[in-house]
């Protein structure tokens, strides 16, 4: 390129390209400049496609870079600063962690409430036959192996083993009772269970599957928790009634050996805990308006905590790294913007938490816009085993760096976010408001102070912090204005003055050409000297089609004026986009209700709002749940009805509900945790664990009147039968949630959610419920009611005799205290 010929001089010399430009190999733009740790590199970003697996990309993104490196320069090297997936992978590895220390948990309770290894192996046995099942199925709909799925398979690890300790109590406690063999008490334990086990089987599966056909991004969270745990319901209820009985016929042998005193303990303990349950159970019976008056004090409870409990999308979490925005002045360089990246990378590297800096000068994540005003900052921290003290989690040392950058730097308004809790739905964490200007005046500076007016009222409001935005009506720009008159008096076409200030001020693209077996694009420009000042267009000359030169500064005027760099657009209006975060100590969902409620009080009528990305889900995940729930509660009254084949008696089911709900608002609250999407996932399994409690209950109690006896004693007899299963099952699944309650590292806060508000609703619908169902059955049945009346007239003599009557024997007790 050098040697093209520019001109033949008559004395036979030539003046050549190189003679008059600068020609070489360079970069394709220079308007954003790269630095890792302060050093120069080139960054490549690698962005995931729909439908794609986030760990498969980096997997062969990783491979396809060692392949490369291989023919890279001496010298030349490849690293890869920032990377989502390691938090994906240490999430997923602390979730199965958390599934081994789960089973391990209720091995420990089955064992100790069926006290005999023969009995808890045939509970055991049903996992890794339903979990193996449930990858199965997992496979066969393309679903992966995620927090989600893995969230599913946790909670169906107690329900799996609930559904088989139902069936092996039953045949261990007809054994006993009866004094029959292990066949003949699988069979008769099948006959007294079957009904129940279906019931549950069914109600469990009514919930969860409404949810997986809910829409938008709270759907797909919901779809594939609730399809995962509803193939392991399934083939759970299908091992109770096939396998586990089978195994109990085979396993099982009649025990006459004396207990150790630790279960001759636990057996004396359980008696005085039963007799306690009877005799509340007793006294709630006879008196349905003090059990009515405290159901509708439960009502009240959860109405009010669900006021309280402040709401969000899902838990901000410590994802290992930390995202960062410089902001400078209008019209600011790419040095100066350097300059800023220094100082701000000087504070960065000396926390002890943050590993490396990753920086991009001239590029705005914000607006995902090339801006020599802007850059953007990736810090990568050290690994979570690195980081155990509360002052090194991501939270506090974004609040610790906001504070230094906002003392030491006055040149640039610098901002940190946490990234965003599922990425690809915001560009950065917090929340993103637009402000639309839908009416007749569109002029953009309005817009502009409606914009600044907002933010200035927010920092009045405690529950918001750095809120930013990239709009600006007055940045400043050279326009350049042609005597279109002039220059056609001059025979300057005007196309030519256009080309020529293109190519001189801007840019040209030549052609293509190849070197090095790759292909390069050919670019003609001023060089930087001549093209920094506006001056500089006097030195600027066009040919006109006579070929005088004409000096450009004849035909254009020159001036400063102000005006946006871009006018976006959110739902065909105008609008600005302000980015923002909720203060320390709030929720997100607080920080919505506030900038909405800021809206209402600041903006013009002619200004409206809207959300967009991370905020707008969170706007529509509170209706999704509410279907779910509301489907759920449906759909579990109509399989009861067609169960029982009566509309009154599900409600005595679903009476129990309330308590689990009331139960895991109480525990969040506790806990200081909000009222997000898993925590809501949580209750929409409690609709169906509170109601399998009930069905425990209700079943024999139907059983029991159906064989002659008066409703109220088919109630407590029921109520007495079934205590023991009911406690040992729901002891069970939230001993084995406790892990995911405790939990720590990668993604600990999503396992903190769901895992505290199940525990909370499962120790309600256990420690509470369970005292109300018997009586709810009595309210609901309507039947006996002259029997009844006799009956509360001896209530004393009632509760006094049912504190008298022992408790069943458990498994392997010698004698039989019952007929």
């Amino acid at each position: 390129f050098e040697q093209i010929i520019l001109r033949s001089n008559p004395d036979g010399s030539a003046v050549l390209l190189g003679d008059v430009a600068r020609v070489e190999l360079g970069i394709r733009g220079y308007d954003t400049e790269s630095l890792l740790n302060g050093e120069p590199v080139s960054f490549m970003l690698v962005y995931q496609q729909p439908d794609s697996n986030a760990l498969e990309v980096i997997d062969r993104v990783t491979a396809k870079m060692e392949e490369l490196a291989q023919r890279f320069p001496a010298g030349v090297g490849w690293y890869i600063p920032y990377d989502t997936t390691k938090f994906v992978k240490l999430s997923i590895e602390e979730v199965v962690q958390t599934f081994f220390e789960a089973l391990v948990l209720v091995i420990i309770v089955v064992f100790v409430f069926l006290q005999n290894w023969r009995a808890t192996l045939i509970p055991l046995l049903a996992v890794p036959v339903s979990i193996i099942g449930t990858f199965s199925g997992m496979y066969m709909l393309g679903f992966s192996i995620n927090t989600l799925t893995l969230f599913g398979m946790i909670l169906a690890i107690g329900i799996v083993v609930d559904d088989a300790i139902v069936v092996i109590e039953n045949v261990e406690r007809n054994m006993h009772e009866f004094g029959l063999s292990p066949k003949e008490a699988a069979r008769r334990a099948m006959d007294e269970v079957t009904g129940p086990v279906i019931a549950i089987m069914l109600v469990l599966c009514a919930v969860f599957i409404p949810t997986a056909f809910l829409s938008g991004m709270s759907g797909q969270l919901y779809k594939q928790f609730a399809i995962t745990i509803s193939i392991s319901v399934v083939l759970s209820g299908i091992v109770a009634l096939t396998l586990s009985p089978a195994l109990a016929a085979i396993l099982l042998k009649p025990r006459s050996e004396k207990k150790n005193a630790f279960f001759r303990g636990f057996e004396k303990g359980f008696d005085k805990m039963t007799n306690g349950y009877v005799a509340g159970s007793s006294f709630l019976i006879h008196k349905i308006p003090v059990a009515l008056l405290l159901f509708a004090g439960v009502i009240v409870l959860v109405w009010g905590l669900f006021k309280v409990v402040p709401g969000g999308f899902v838990p901000d979490e410590d994802q290992g790294y930390l995202i960062s925005v410089a902001i400078l002045p209008d019209g600011a360089s790419l040095e100066r913007t350097r300059a800023v990246i220094e100082q701000a990378n000087a504070i960065f590297e000396k926390h002890p938490a943050v590993k490396e800096v990753a920086s991009l000068a001239g590029f705005s994540l914000l607006d995902s816009q090339n801006k020599p005003n802007y850059a953007t900052f990736f810090l990568t921290l050290k690994d979570w085993k690195e980081r155990t003290t509360p002052d090194l989690q991501a939270f506090k040392v974004q609040q610790v760096l906001q504070g230094e950058v906002a003392k030491a730097i006055d040149k640039a308004q610098v901002v940190l976010f946490n990234p965003p809790a599922i990425p690809g739905m915001s560009s950065t964490g917090g929340f993103e408001f637009w402000i639309q200007n839908r009416g007749s005046d569109t002029d953009p500076k309005l817009l502009q102070e409606t914009v600044q007016k907002f933010i200035a009222a927010s920092k009045k409001v405690p529950e918001l912090a750095s809120l930013t935005t990239t709009f600006n009506a007055d940045s400043q720009q050279l326009f350049v204005d042609l005597d279109r008159e002039k220059a056609r008096a001059l025979n300057v076409p005007v196309n030519d003055v256009f080309d020529l200030m293109q190519g001189i001020f801007g840019s040209i693209y030549v052609n293509d050409f190849n070197k090095f077996g790759r292909t390069y694009r050919v670019m003609l420009q001023a060089d930087a000297p001549y093209r920094t000042k506006p001056e500089d267009i006097n030195q600027v000359y066009v040919r006109s089609t006579t070929g005088q030169m004409i000096p450009l500064s004849a035909l254009v005027t020159v001036k400063y004026i102000t005006g946006p760099d871009n006018v976006p657009r959110f739902n065909v209006f105008s609008a600005a986009r302000i980015n923002g975060n909720a203060a320390p100590g709030y929720s997100s969902g607080e920080a919505l209700a506030a900038m909405e409620k800021l809206a209402d009080e600041v903006l013009p009528s002619s200004m409206y709002y809207a959300w967009s990305g991370q905020a707008f889900q969170e706007k529509q995940v509170g209706a999704a749940s509410t279907l779910a729930f509301v489907f759920g509660i449906i759909m579990v009254f109509l399989i009861l009805a067609a169960q029982y084949e009566k509309w009154a008696l599900p409600i005595a089911v679903i009476t129990a509900v309330p308590f689990g709900i009331a139960g895991a608002f109480v525990a969040v609250f506790l806990r200081g945790l909000e009222n997000d999407v898993y925590f809501q996932i949580g209750l929409v399994t409690l609709i169906a664990l509170a109601a399998k409690n009930a069905i425990l209950i209700v079943e024999f109690a139907v059983m029991k009147h159906e064989e002659g006896m008066p409703i109220i004693d088919a109630a407590m007899e029921a109520a007495r039968l079934r205590f023991r299963p009911i406690v040992m099952t729901s002891l069970a699944f939230i001993l084995g949630c406790v892990p995911l309650a405790i939990s720590t590292g990668a993604g600990a806060f999503s396992r903190h959610s769901i895992g505290t508000g199940v525990i909370g609703g499962m120790l309600g619908a256990t420690c509470v419920a369970i005292f109300f169902v018997p009586a709810f059955y009595r309210l609901f049945t309507g039947k006996d009611k002259d029997k009844d009346k006799d009956q509360d007239k001896d209530q004393d003599k009632s509760t006094s005799s049912s504190e008298a009557e022992s408790t069943p024997p458990a498994p392997g007790q010698e004698e039989a205290h019952h007929a």
